[in-house]
Protein backbone atom coordinates (compact mmCIF):
# COMPACT_ATOMS: atom_id res chain seq x y z
CA UNK A 1 0.00 0.00 0.00
CA UNK A 2 1.46 3.63 -1.14
CA UNK A 3 2.82 5.20 1.94
CA UNK A 4 0.46 7.86 1.54
CA UNK A 5 -2.74 5.90 2.05
CA UNK A 6 -1.69 4.54 5.37
CA UNK A 7 -4.42 4.07 8.00
CA UNK A 8 -2.57 3.06 10.65
CA UNK A 9 0.84 2.57 11.31
CA UNK A 10 1.99 0.13 14.32
CA UNK A 11 5.29 0.91 16.02
CA UNK A 12 7.16 -1.96 17.81
CA UNK A 13 10.33 -1.23 19.85
CA UNK A 14 13.45 -1.89 18.39
CA UNK A 15 14.85 -3.29 21.50
CA UNK A 16 12.48 -6.37 20.93
CA UNK A 17 13.17 -7.63 17.37
CA UNK A 18 11.08 -11.05 17.40
CA UNK A 19 8.37 -8.65 17.69
CA UNK A 20 8.89 -6.68 14.16
CA UNK A 21 8.11 -9.90 12.02
CA UNK A 22 4.66 -10.13 14.36
CA UNK A 23 3.95 -6.60 13.28
CA UNK A 24 4.70 -6.74 9.89
CA UNK A 25 2.52 -9.70 9.29
CA UNK A 26 -0.45 -7.90 11.37
CA UNK A 27 -3.23 -6.08 9.70
CA UNK A 28 -2.06 -2.69 10.65
CA UNK A 29 -1.28 -0.76 6.58
CA UNK A 30 2.74 0.11 8.10
CA UNK A 31 4.81 -0.55 10.99
CA UNK A 32 7.38 1.79 12.61
CA UNK A 33 10.00 0.36 14.28
CA UNK A 34 10.94 2.66 17.23
CA UNK A 35 15.32 3.62 18.25
CA UNK A 36 13.30 6.62 20.50
CA UNK A 37 10.56 6.52 23.17
CA UNK A 38 10.70 2.87 23.28
CA UNK A 39 14.15 2.19 23.90
CA UNK A 40 16.02 2.78 26.95
CA UNK A 41 19.18 4.81 26.64
CA UNK A 42 21.52 1.72 27.24
CA UNK A 43 19.89 0.08 24.94
CA UNK A 44 20.20 2.40 21.86
CA UNK A 45 23.11 0.93 20.52
CA UNK A 46 22.08 -2.64 20.43
CA UNK A 47 18.55 -1.78 19.07
CA UNK A 48 20.15 -0.31 16.03
CA UNK A 49 22.33 -3.40 15.76
CA UNK A 50 19.41 -6.22 16.19
CA UNK A 51 17.27 -3.94 13.62
CA UNK A 52 20.30 -3.52 11.33
CA UNK A 53 20.56 -7.38 11.08
CA UNK A 54 16.82 -7.66 11.08
CA UNK A 55 16.89 -6.34 7.47
CA UNK A 56 19.79 -8.19 6.23
CA UNK A 57 17.81 -11.36 7.15
CA UNK A 58 14.56 -10.05 6.17
CA UNK A 59 15.68 -8.03 3.04
CA UNK A 60 12.13 -8.66 1.62
CA UNK A 61 10.56 -6.08 4.96
CA UNK A 62 9.51 -3.23 4.50
CA UNK A 63 8.73 -0.61 7.42
CA UNK A 64 9.24 2.88 8.42
CA UNK A 65 11.92 3.87 11.29
CA UNK A 66 11.73 6.76 14.03
CA UNK A 67 14.86 7.60 14.58
CA UNK A 68 15.92 9.56 17.42
CA UNK A 69 15.80 13.45 17.67
CA UNK A 70 18.21 16.07 16.54
CA UNK A 71 19.47 16.22 19.94
CA UNK A 72 20.36 13.05 20.85
CA UNK A 73 24.00 11.37 20.41
CA UNK A 74 22.09 8.44 18.69
CA UNK A 75 21.31 10.35 15.60
CA UNK A 76 24.18 10.52 13.21
CA UNK A 77 24.49 6.79 13.48
CA UNK A 78 20.50 6.03 13.34
CA UNK A 79 20.81 8.09 10.41
CA UNK A 80 23.73 5.65 8.94
CA UNK A 81 21.38 3.02 9.28
CA UNK A 82 18.41 4.32 7.30
CA UNK A 83 20.72 5.16 4.53
CA UNK A 84 21.74 1.57 4.55
CA UNK A 85 18.92 -0.28 3.90
CA UNK A 86 16.56 -0.29 1.25
CA UNK A 87 13.83 -2.16 3.69
CA UNK A 88 13.36 1.22 5.62
CA UNK A 89 10.81 3.11 3.42
CA UNK A 90 10.58 6.07 5.02
CA UNK A 91 11.67 7.96 8.23
CA UNK A 92 10.05 9.60 11.14
CA UNK A 93 11.70 12.46 12.90
CA UNK A 94 10.82 12.86 16.44
CA UNK A 95 10.34 16.48 18.07
CA UNK A 96 10.98 18.00 14.31
CA UNK A 97 11.56 21.56 14.64
CA UNK A 98 14.32 22.79 12.30
CA UNK A 99 14.77 22.74 8.21
CA UNK A 100 18.20 22.12 9.25
CA UNK A 101 17.33 18.46 10.75
CA UNK A 102 14.66 17.59 8.08
CA UNK A 103 17.60 18.47 5.36
CA UNK A 104 19.32 16.18 7.67
CA UNK A 105 17.25 13.48 7.63
CA UNK A 106 16.43 13.92 3.47
CA UNK A 107 19.81 12.93 2.53
CA UNK A 108 19.20 9.95 3.60
CA UNK A 109 17.38 9.38 0.90
CA UNK A 110 13.89 8.24 2.31
CA UNK A 111 10.68 10.31 2.69
CA UNK A 112 10.64 12.48 6.23
CA UNK A 113 7.58 12.21 8.37
CA UNK A 114 8.29 14.84 11.18
CA UNK A 115 6.18 14.19 13.98
CA UNK A 116 5.11 17.37 15.50
CA UNK A 117 5.06 17.35 19.97
CA UNK A 118 6.60 20.24 20.60
CA UNK A 119 5.64 24.33 20.80
CA UNK A 120 8.34 25.03 18.63
CA UNK A 121 7.95 22.40 15.93
CA UNK A 122 4.02 23.45 15.79
CA UNK A 123 5.41 26.96 14.75
CA UNK A 124 7.86 25.63 12.00
CA UNK A 125 4.80 23.69 11.10
CA UNK A 126 4.37 25.55 7.25
CA UNK A 127 8.07 25.19 6.75
CA UNK A 128 8.50 21.79 7.94
CA UNK A 129 5.60 21.13 5.67
CA UNK A 130 7.31 23.32 2.84
CA UNK A 131 10.83 21.07 3.45
CA UNK A 132 12.07 19.19 1.02
CA UNK A 133 11.29 15.43 1.03
CA UNK A 134 9.08 15.51 3.69
CA UNK A 135 6.09 13.66 2.80
CA UNK A 136 3.35 13.60 5.80
CA UNK A 137 3.57 15.02 9.30
CA UNK A 138 2.16 13.59 12.50
CA UNK A 139 0.81 14.63 15.57
CA UNK A 140 2.13 13.87 19.38
CA UNK A 141 -0.42 14.57 21.17
CA UNK A 142 1.73 13.07 24.31
CA UNK A 143 4.55 15.12 23.90
CA UNK A 144 2.81 18.30 23.52
CA UNK A 145 0.25 18.22 26.57
CA UNK A 146 3.70 17.56 28.60
CA UNK A 147 5.55 20.51 27.00
CA UNK A 148 2.25 22.96 27.29
CA UNK A 149 1.89 21.56 30.71
CA UNK A 150 -1.96 20.72 30.03
CA UNK A 151 -4.20 19.26 32.45
CA UNK A 152 -4.46 15.28 31.06
CA UNK A 153 -8.21 14.68 30.03
CA UNK A 154 -9.76 17.73 30.67
CA UNK A 155 -11.98 19.56 27.94
CA UNK A 156 -9.13 22.48 28.11
CA UNK A 157 -6.24 20.22 27.45
CA UNK A 158 -7.98 18.51 24.71
CA UNK A 159 -9.51 22.27 23.26
CA UNK A 160 -5.92 23.32 23.23
CA UNK A 161 -4.58 20.02 21.68
CA UNK A 162 -7.25 20.36 18.81
CA UNK A 163 -5.87 23.66 17.91
CA UNK A 164 -2.68 21.98 17.01
CA UNK A 165 -4.80 19.10 15.22
CA UNK A 166 -6.08 22.39 12.65
CA UNK A 167 -2.71 23.56 12.01
CA UNK A 168 -0.85 19.70 11.21
CA UNK A 169 -4.52 19.40 8.53
CA UNK A 170 -4.46 23.21 7.31
CA UNK A 171 -0.34 23.24 6.69
CA UNK A 172 -0.90 19.50 5.19
CA UNK A 173 -2.99 20.61 2.56
CA UNK A 174 -1.30 23.93 1.83
CA UNK A 175 2.04 22.03 1.39
CA UNK A 176 0.19 19.19 -1.27
CA UNK A 177 1.60 17.03 1.26
CA UNK A 178 -1.06 13.64 2.34
CA UNK A 179 -3.13 13.98 4.98
CA UNK A 180 -1.90 14.11 8.73
CA UNK A 181 -1.38 11.22 11.10
CA UNK A 182 -3.17 11.05 14.42
CA UNK A 183 -1.45 10.39 17.54
CA UNK A 184 -1.43 7.63 19.26
CA UNK A 185 -3.83 6.23 22.14
CA UNK A 186 -1.93 5.11 25.23
CA UNK A 187 -5.17 2.60 26.18
CA UNK A 188 -4.70 -0.38 24.62
CA UNK A 189 -7.90 -2.10 25.87
CA UNK A 190 -10.19 0.13 26.10
CA UNK A 191 -10.98 0.08 22.50
CA UNK A 192 -14.16 2.23 22.55
CA UNK A 193 -11.80 5.18 22.98
CA UNK A 194 -9.75 4.41 20.44
CA UNK A 195 -12.41 4.34 18.01
CA UNK A 196 -13.35 7.77 19.23
CA UNK A 197 -10.56 9.46 18.49
CA UNK A 198 -9.97 7.87 15.41
CA UNK A 199 -13.38 8.95 14.49
CA UNK A 200 -12.95 12.50 15.44
CA UNK A 201 -9.46 12.51 13.74
CA UNK A 202 -11.26 11.62 10.39
CA UNK A 203 -13.48 14.06 10.74
CA UNK A 204 -11.26 16.77 10.72
CA UNK A 205 -9.04 15.61 8.17
CA UNK A 206 -6.36 13.46 9.16
CA UNK A 207 -6.25 9.70 6.89
CA UNK A 208 -4.69 7.50 9.24
CA UNK A 209 -3.62 7.37 13.36
CA UNK A 210 -0.42 6.02 14.70
CA UNK A 211 -1.04 3.30 17.29
CA UNK A 212 1.13 1.24 19.98
CA UNK A 213 -0.72 -2.00 19.82
CA UNK A 214 -2.10 -4.47 17.24
CA UNK A 215 -5.76 -4.77 19.01
CA UNK A 216 -5.98 -1.26 18.26
CA UNK A 217 -6.01 -1.64 14.49
CA UNK A 218 -9.96 -2.98 14.42
CA UNK A 219 -11.10 -0.04 15.85
CA UNK A 220 -8.78 2.40 13.36
CA UNK A 221 -9.28 0.84 9.79
CA UNK A 222 -13.10 1.42 10.18
CA UNK A 223 -12.92 5.42 10.98
CA UNK A 224 -10.21 6.06 8.07
CA UNK A 225 -12.02 3.47 5.38
CA UNK A 226 -15.32 4.67 3.57
CA UNK A 227 -18.09 3.37 4.50
CA UNK A 228 -20.96 1.29 2.43
CA UNK A 229 -23.25 4.43 2.61
CA UNK A 230 -20.74 7.05 1.83
CA UNK A 231 -19.19 4.88 -1.37
CA UNK A 232 -23.22 4.28 -2.06
CA UNK A 233 -23.53 8.29 -1.97
CA UNK A 234 -20.25 9.05 -4.14
CA UNK A 235 -20.97 6.30 -6.48
CA UNK A 236 -24.04 8.05 -7.31
CA UNK A 237 -23.03 11.45 -7.42
CA UNK A 238 -20.14 10.38 -9.86
CA UNK A 239 -22.61 8.84 -12.37
CA UNK A 240 -24.35 11.85 -12.83
CA UNK A 241 -21.23 13.83 -13.30
CA UNK A 242 -20.43 12.10 -16.01
CA UNK A 243 -23.65 12.18 -17.70
CA UNK A 244 -22.77 16.13 -18.32
CA UNK A 245 -24.27 17.63 -14.96
CA UNK A 246 -22.55 19.81 -13.14
CA UNK A 247 -24.73 21.04 -11.17
CA UNK A 248 -27.76 19.15 -9.62
CA UNK A 249 -29.68 17.85 -6.53
CA UNK A 250 -29.21 14.50 -5.38
CA UNK A 251 -30.97 13.06 -1.94
CA UNK A 252 -32.14 17.01 -1.55
CA UNK A 253 -29.22 18.21 -1.54
CA UNK A 254 -27.51 20.77 -4.18
CA UNK A 255 -24.09 19.20 -5.48
CA UNK A 256 -21.88 21.33 -7.76
CA UNK A 257 -17.86 21.40 -8.63
CA UNK A 258 -16.19 20.50 -5.24
CA UNK A 259 -18.95 17.86 -4.54
CA UNK A 260 -18.31 15.78 -7.12
CA UNK A 261 -14.27 16.47 -6.67
CA UNK A 262 -15.12 15.41 -2.91
CA UNK A 263 -17.21 12.32 -4.30
CA UNK A 264 -14.09 11.04 -7.00
CA UNK A 265 -11.88 11.52 -4.12
CA UNK A 266 -13.71 9.24 -1.72
CA UNK A 267 -14.07 6.52 -4.69
CA UNK A 268 -10.19 6.71 -5.74
CA UNK A 269 -9.38 5.98 -1.96
CA UNK A 270 -11.79 3.37 -1.77
CA UNK A 271 -10.12 1.34 -4.74
CA UNK A 272 -6.71 2.26 -3.18
CA UNK A 273 -7.77 0.38 -0.32
CA UNK A 274 -9.07 -2.47 -2.62
CA UNK A 275 -12.86 -1.60 -0.75
CA UNK A 276 -15.63 -1.56 -3.55
CA UNK A 277 -18.63 0.18 -3.93
CA UNK A 278 -22.21 -1.09 -3.42
CA UNK A 279 -23.60 -2.68 -6.47
CA UNK A 280 -26.19 0.01 -7.72
CA UNK A 281 -29.57 -1.11 -6.17
CA UNK A 282 -28.31 -2.30 -3.43
CA UNK A 283 -27.57 -5.91 -4.10
CA UNK A 284 -24.24 -7.63 -3.96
Amino acid sequence: MPLALHRSLLFVPASRPERIAKALASDADGVIVDLEDAVAPDDKENARQWLDDFLVKTPDARLLVRINAVSSDAFDADLALCAKHSGIVAVMLPKAETLEAVARVSDTGKPVYPLIETAKGLLALPQLCQAHGVARVSFGALDMATELDLIAGTPGAESMLDQCRYQLVVASSAAGLAPPLESVVPEIDDLARVESVARRAAEMGFAGMLCIHPRQLSAIHPAFTPDAATLDWAARVVARADEGDSAFQLDGRMVDAPVIARARSLLARAESLQVNPPVEGGQD
